[in-house]
């Protein structure tokens, strides 16, 4: 007889060959990945010194208190501004709006005071009273420092704004002086005035000021919405955190009980398609009917053509017979989508019932997230501190203010203490050295920007390894839980304890590795972004266009590399190999799968959508009736709120962040289980010596079974 012909080669590799030994996530293992482990290490290393060295130059001060027109801090102990706290600007209608005023510098001087102006002055009317000394002594102490009774010619003391030309009623807000804005019988008044007398003598509108004070209502409103919703919140936080109690409740229960309810939820939904789409083609066939005989409904969607209207379609039979036909062809396809993929879905069922049967016997899973959250939380506040330190490091340094159209010295670099001596003020009449930002000239400051990349970079790369460790962790855990033969008599004692510390100690390199190539590709579609900001106002469409794909092609990319990234860490937690070759088994693996892949993913992304969403709006609908006095039993509980929506809302998103954590951990389980499905019905054929692992019920959908051990 002939040889018989050796099975044909899948294209996605072979199953895994059988280990006698292997009874679940692998106890003796070896470090991988110790190349990319050591540079992870040494890149931390170099990211803390890179804190430290901000931290040394960097001075938040300088973003928290606002800095005068000679780089000094109002209100910073031990210097003359140690009792002047509030910042003034000499000539406000030059800022052009509030941004300026409170992020960048406006071209006016600036000078720190104790107290904002309360009154309508200018230095025309303090010069005619200048025999008041009253009037004088209260004016100059908006004027610079050792400014006193003036030497100077008015033209020369406004030129070189020794004071400022008028000051203007204002109070103080983030520590600036902003005119006293209010509306009186809707007319917009400063001091219950509408009329002031500008700098030069000419009387002006207060209208006048809302160029540079455009939005300062609004600003002081929302001080006011910002103390409301602080005493809502005093007043409602322990209702808060009750509601929050019974999310967590809720969602507990919603997991446990999928066990029993995970087919109910399915079949109740698909039956309802099944039905919404019936009726649809019902109610087409109704229209398409009733419509004969009536003139004009005969044509043709080519005899009408374009119409901006599009109820003029609806009255044509041919547009209903269209819609029939893809109903009916939408429907057709889901029947046989049921019938044939109907173990699939049994499967993936199953599978979601025993997630949360692993869930109940290892219920340390649900509590994990916290600790990721505390790691994430961790890397945000390491970030952000090294970046506000990064942001304010360096040198005050001062720049020409001025007319650019008119002086060609404007946004150069000057020294504050030579800068009349120089002749930029008498080229540019009116021009003020000031204050401009902080820098320097040593390497480090020359490569500031550099640094605040490798910031963000660094940031991305240690978030997703600390994502990456919790996947990591739980597919341990849950894989313990698979491929103990008798459950739970066999599950190792704190198995999620025990894959912590294998993922610490063996495969730090290797969720670095993972964690590296997906900072990579977030880090580009970062740089895209700004790109695009960037080009916005652009007329070039090509650019656009191609901006445009490559935005598309990088998110794509992404969701690749982190479903590619989840699977991976599950085989490295089960086997202990390397990045790269866990990647290639899971791929090869589900590519085998791929039918089953794409069904268990979309009933999982259903019932956890629908758990979301049962979460949030069950809690969300019982704290409005709380919140809103509706609930009569719990009506005087209730506190008085100014706005109901803050803690409703408060309540709304801390329910569905606390359902997306117990979910994800669900998730988790449920992938691992099914990665550990398709090995286990790939490596075992139910012999004695080869027994599978999974539940009797996969056993039965796949009309499998053990075969009895012999004693």
């Amino acid at each position: 007889m002939g040889r018989r012909s050796a099975a044909p080669t899948s294209p996605f590799g072979e199953p895994r060959k059988f280990d006698p030994k292997f009874k679940g996530p692998i106890g003796k293992r070896h470090c991988t990945d110790v190349l990319c482990c050591i540079i992870f290490v040494v890149v931390i290393l170099g990211y803390i010194a890179l804190g430290v060295v901000a931290w040394i130059h960097g001075d938040p001060r300088k973003i928290i208190y606002p800095t005068d027109s000679y780089g000094q801090f109002c209100g910073q102990k031990g210097t003359p501004n140690e009792n002047k706290t509030i910042l003034m600007y000499f000539n406000i209608l030059r800022c052009a709006s509030p941004v300026v005023l409170i992020n960048l510098q406006c071209p006016t001087t600036q000078l720190c005071v104790s107290k904002c102006p309360d009154r309508f002055a200018t230095y025309l009317d303090m010069q005619a009273n200048r025999f008041n000394n009253s009037y004088w002594e209260y004016y100059k102490q908006f004027c610079k420092p050792g400014f006193d009774k003036p030497r100077k010619s008015i033209t020369e003391v406004l030129r070189d704004e020794d004071c400022p030309s008028m000051i203007i009623p204002s109070r103080p807000f983030l520590q600036r002086c902003f005119p006293d804005f209010s509306t009186r019988n809707g007319v917009l008044t400063v001091a219950n005035k509408t009329e002031f007398k500008d700098g030069i003598g000419q009387m002006r509108n207060v209208t006048d000021l809302r160029s540079a004070a455009n939005g300062i209502n609004n600003v002081l409103d929302a001080r006011s919405v910002g103390m409301k919703i602080f005493e809502d919140y005093a007043s409602s936080w322990y209702w808060i955190l009750i509601a929050l109690f019974i999310a967590m409740v809720v969602s507990l229960l919603f997991l446990i009980l999928l066990r029993f309810t995970a087919g109910v939820f399915f079949w109740i939904f698909i039956i309802g398609v099944i039905g919404v789409v019936g009726y649809g083609i019902w109610h087409c066939f109704w229209e398409y009917d009733s419509l004969k005989g009536v003139p004009g409904a005969d044509l043709t969607i080519y005899d009408i053509g374009l119409q901006t209207d599009f109820r003029v379609y609806l009255q044509l039979r041919q547009t209903w017979l269209a819609f029939m036909i893809l109903l009916c062809i939408v429907e057709v396809i889901i029947i046989l989508m049921l019938i044939f993929l109907r173990n699939r879905i049994r499967i993936a069922i199953a599978l979601l019932q025993e997630g949360s049967r692993a869930i109940g016997y290892i219920m340390s899973t649900l509590f994990y997230p916290i600790i990721t959250f505390i790691l994430i939380a961790i890397c945000i506040s390491y970030w952000a501190v090294t970046a506000v330190f990064m942001a304010t490091s360096g040198e005050p340094i001062y720049k020409v203010m001025a007319n650019k159209t008119l002086c060609k010295y404007a946004d150069i670099t000057c020294i504050p203490e030579t800068f009349n001596t120089t002749n930029v003020t008498r080229l540019c009449p009116g021009a003020q050295c000031t204050f401009a930002f902080y820098g320097g000239e040593s390497f480090y400051h020359q490569y500031i920007l550099i640094f605040q990349l490798c910031n963000v970079f660094v940031f991305l790369w240690l978030v997703n390894f600390s994502i990456a460790l919790g996947q990591c962790t739980l597919a341990g855990a849950f894989a313990s839980y698979y491929w103990a033969f008798k459950k739970p008599a066999d599950i190792p004692a704190c198995p999620l304890f025990s894959s912590f510390g294998r993922a610490i100690r063996y495969h730090t390199g290797s969720l670095a590795l993972g964690s590296l190539i997906l900072a990579l590709v977030q880090f580009i579609r970062i740089i895209l972004e700004y790109l695009d900001h960037k080009l916005k106002a652009s007329q070039n469409s090509f650019a656009k266009f191609i901006l445009c794909c490559l935005k598309c092609c990088f998110w794509c990319l992404e969701k690749f590399i982190k479903f590619m990234n989840r699977n991976a860490y599950i085989m490295i937690a089960i086997y202990g190999k390397n990045f790269c070759t866990s990647a290639k088994d899971a791929f090869f693996l589900l590519m085998r799968n791929v039918i089953r892949v794409a069904v268990l993913d979309k009933v999982t992304d259903f019932l956890l959508f629908l758990g979301k969403v049962f979460v949030t709006g069950s809690v969300g609908v019982l704290a409005f009736f709380f919140f809103t006095r509706k609930i009569p039993v719990l009506t005087d509980e209730a506190p008085a709120l100014n706005y109901y929506w803050v803690p409703l809302l408060t309540v709304l998103i801390g329910s569905y962040l606390i359902a997306h954590g117990f979910f994800s951990v669900y998730a988790m389980c449920v992938d691992t289980l099914f990665l550990c499905f398709l090995e286990d019905s790939e490596r075992n054929d139910g012999s004695a010596e080869k027994p599978f692992y999974m539940n009797k019920t996969l056993l039965k959908i796949l009309n499998k079974q053990n075969m009895p051990r012999t004693q």
